[in-house]
């Protein structure tokens, strides 16, 4: 009886040996349960990486960790001594960080498989040879194969940028005074943060700027959205004709370019010469001021929002109205109610429901609507209150200011931080609120 204690614990202990030995070194596992071709090759996997990528790997952490502690030197206009320069050993420490950050997950894999192939060998299943590994990752890996291109290119096309925007921020990277290579780069915490919120120069902006993208935002969407709801309505009456002519006529400023239309509709609401103000004065009313006053500037942005985004909403519409069953509205009727109670009760709900994700993604993408507010105001009007941001500025052109025009990476980099969170909450909280995905999470 004492005989198979004994042998699972001699079997417990060579798994824990195989374990110890792949933590100590890449492919001694390996090795350890006679696999002796993939432990060397893992083994000489980890020596070059010694070998050759320990330097550069310390020296990358060195640089993300210190950003530089040489300075530039010039004497008399001319460069003596180049320095070091902060954002490029920021960058190249984000590479270094990722490479390491995957050759880590390269080494658990390592001792993962010591140990799956030493359990297996207690449970007699004997370990693969040199070919049957290669058949074995062939048959089992082949889809992570197919994958590792597109891992690779997320890893350094948008994870990379995505933490070098990140760091920015806790940096004090920003001109006049902290410009690269001239002079370096400091790591300043939580500050800049601290000074969006307490700093008035900047506080004042922030608040002011956020309080107009919220409400841009909200604005910008419900008018499409029941804009292009109205008119949905009005062509799906039974007693209006020609009902593909008029879709296709509604659908036409969905058609054209944006760019071509919010500059046609700036000349067209030009204070001096636009045509709008003309008609205005033939009519004897005054010349109003539309991009230089800072709500009537609102006001015609909201407008040529509404004139790009409803003939989508109409085009969605039609088709959820054209889907909805007609007895629903015959009973409706026999009930008697009327056209408003048909509508409230059975025509919105439905529409809505099939909506709603797309109502939240709109919300969502005008919060970062950035092409309409540049180019028909450029966020003018001028607001001498504001810090580098103008009337109509919303965040996401502000932080375009910021960075392409003050040099103000360190403070963009912070208002990014907080648009994510942001439109991260509000769309989360928002999708699980709506019944399209509470009757999926039902359905799963």
């Amino acid at each position: 009886m004492s005989i198979i204690p004994a042998a699972r614990e001699q079997r417990s202990v060579k798994t824990t040996i195989s374990v110890t030995l792949s933590i100590l070194f890449m492919g001694l596992g390996q090795i350890y349960n006679r696999q002796i071709a993939k432990g060397l090759l893992l083994a000489l996997v980890e020596l070059y990486v010694l070998i050759f990528w320990s330097k550069p790997v310390m020296n990358g952490l060195w640089g993300l960790i210190t950003l530089g502690e040489q300075m530039q030197i010039r004497q008399r206009g001319r460069i003596i001594e180049q320095g070091d320069h902060s954002i490029f050993l920021m960058v190249e420490g984000i590479i270094y960080l990722l490479a390491l950050l995957v050759m880590i997950c390269f080494y658990i894999f390592n001792i993962g498989d010591a140990y799956k192939v030493r359990k297996g060998i207690e449970a007699g299943i004997p370990a693969h040879d040199a070919k049957q590994s290669i058949k074995h990752a062939w048959e089992q890996g082949y889809a992570y194969f197919l994958l590792i291109p597109a891992i690779t290119f997320t890893l350094f096309l948008t994870i990379l940028p995505l933490l070098f925007g990140i760091l920015i921020a806790f940096t004090n990277y920003s001109g006049p005074n902290y410009l690269p290579p001239k002079h370096l780069v400091d790591w300043v915490g939580f500050k800049t943060f601290s000074n969006l919120f307490n700093l008035k120069a900047w506080s004042h902006t922030f608040y002011g700027v956020v309080s107009w993208t919220l409400l841009w935002a909200v604005l910008a969407t419900v008018s499409t959205y029941f804009t292009g709801l109205f008119y949905a309505l009005i062509i799906n009456v039974k007693a209006v004709r020609f009902k593909r002519f008029w879709r296709t006529i509604y659908i036409l400023p969905w058609a054209i370019p944006a760019f071509v239309t919010i500059l046609i509709f700036r000349n067209f609401f030009n204070a001096q010469f636009g045509p709008l103000n003309e008609y205005l004065s033939l009519l004897g009313i005054s010349a109003i001021p539309w991009l230089s006053d800072p709500f009537w500037a609102k006001v015609s942005l909201v407008f040529v929002n509404t004139w790009l985004g409803f003939p989508f909403w109409l085009a969605l519409m039609s088709g959820v109205l054209t889907s909805i069953d007609k007895d629903m509205y015959e009973a409706a009727e026999v009930d008697g109610a009327s056209p408003w109670q048909r509508f409230r009760t059975i025509t919105f709900p439905l529409v809505l429901f099939a909506t709603a994700p797309l109502l939240i993604m709109s919300f969502a993408g005008n919060l970062n609507n950035f092409n309409i507010i540049y180019l028909f105001t450029e966020g003018g009007p001028v607001n001498i209150d504001y810090s580098y941001a103008g009337s109509t500025d919303i965040l996401i052109s502000w932080i375009f200011k910021l960075t392409l025009q003050q040099n103000q990476f360190n403070t963009a980099s912070v208002i990014s931080i907080l648009i994510f969170i942001i439109i991260a909450i509000f769309s989360i909280w928002n999708f699980r609120q709506t019944r399209a995905f509470k009757e999926e999470d039902m359905i799963q």
